[in-house]
């Protein structure tokens, strides 16, 4: 898929955060450009806006997943009111997704080490805790500032369901995996092995968390065949912990392209969700918003065309098209 050059011209102008990603993988433009824009991430725009943000101890909003005054009885932790994304892991995971350089935080893995705890238990930052979404993206995020996290990766390991996937609600009893934490469980995965970390059984391991989506075709469930929940076909950026069918997409790219494989063609049912979404235009919409308490919001709002969902799913495509041609 050759974009227009309006539609080229409109995700070009944005933040360096977005800028960078449209270089490198849509318009085709050489390393010493796109890696310009991506510097400029830390001087500027949107992640110059979250780094100023850091407290002196290193976390945000003085917590490891919650801020620091956040009410785990009041309204704001009501059925439907939304977690709030503004500390220390929302923050980190944005900024390690807008590619920041891990330079912008020398010190960050120390300070963490020092000051934060979870909120479960008062575990320590690093060593994770029972959530396998949460301790997903500590994996990443410790691979990405030089954390020693080798002890959560042998977590991942240690609490894969027998159907290949993983619950977040394992220590609720539950034995059969979600399509929402597999999908973050798998990302952190591939992110620990992408910095030079895994192992070959962390990789059997991944290659199995794959598996249990793409038996299901990324949509659907086993026992039935039919569509999982609707938010399976329901784009909305940041992309937060939530499972959709463009989330999933882009990691099968990422992950093909780690392993230097061809797309499996399981994939195809969720592409087509995908390219049925793309407006006229070439352009896809935000089609909501998550609700909860944000530092800044980084895209347009639903019903609105969105760069960030236009950009991941024009990539997507590419993907998908040149290797199906």
């Amino acid at each position: 898929m050759t974009l227009n050059p309006a539609l080229l011209g409109w995700l070009l102008d944005a933040d360096p955060a977005l800028r960078w990603q449209v270089e490198r993988d849509l318009a085709g433009a050489p390393a010493t450009v796109w890696n310009a824009s991506r510097a400029r991430i830390a001087k500027e725009g949107f992640g110059a806006q979250l780094l100023a943000l850091q407290d002196p101890d290193g976390q945000w909003a003085g917590g490891a997943f919650f801020p620091k005054d956040f009410d785990f009885q009041g309204p704001e932790a009501a059925e439907g009111a939304g977690q709030p994304w503004t500390a220390t892991t929302w923050s980190l995971n944005t900024l390690r997704d807008w590619g920041l350089e891990s330079e912008a935080l020398a010190g960050t893995a120390e300070l963490l080490a020092a000051n934060s705890r979870w909120e479960y238990d008062n575990l320590p930052y690093w060593g994770g805790e029972v959530d396998c979404c949460i301790n997903a993206y500590t994996l990443a995020n410790g691979a990405w500032l030089g954390a020693e996290v080798s002890g959560i990766a042998r977590w991942f390991l240690d609490h894969q369901l027998s159907d290949g996937g993983w619950n977040c609600e394992w220590v609720e009893g539950a034995t059969r995996s979600s399509f929402h934490s597999t999908l973050n469980s798998l990302k952190g995965l591939l992110y620990y092995e992408k910095h030079g970390a895994g192992t070959e059984v962390h990789r059997a391991t991944r290659r199995a968390g794959e598996e249990y989506l793409l038996q299901r075709r990324l949509l659907y469930t086993l026992s039935t065949g039919e569509l999982v929940a609707p938010w399976a076909t329901r784009f909305a950026y940041p992309f937060r912990w939530l499972y959709s069918a463009l989330n999933a997409a882009d990691y099968f790219r990422a992950a093909a392209l780690h392993d230097d494989l061809a797309p499996d063609p399981r994939l195809a049912p969720a592409i087509s969700v995908i390219r049925a979404a793309r407006r006229p235009d070439g352009s896809w919409l935000q089609e909501r918003r998550h609700p909860g308490r944000v530092w800044f919001e980084v895209d347009a709002p639903p019903g609105e065309p969105s760069k960030w969902i236009t950009f991941y799913g024009s990539r997507v495509l590419d993907w998908w098209d040149a290797a199906m041609s």
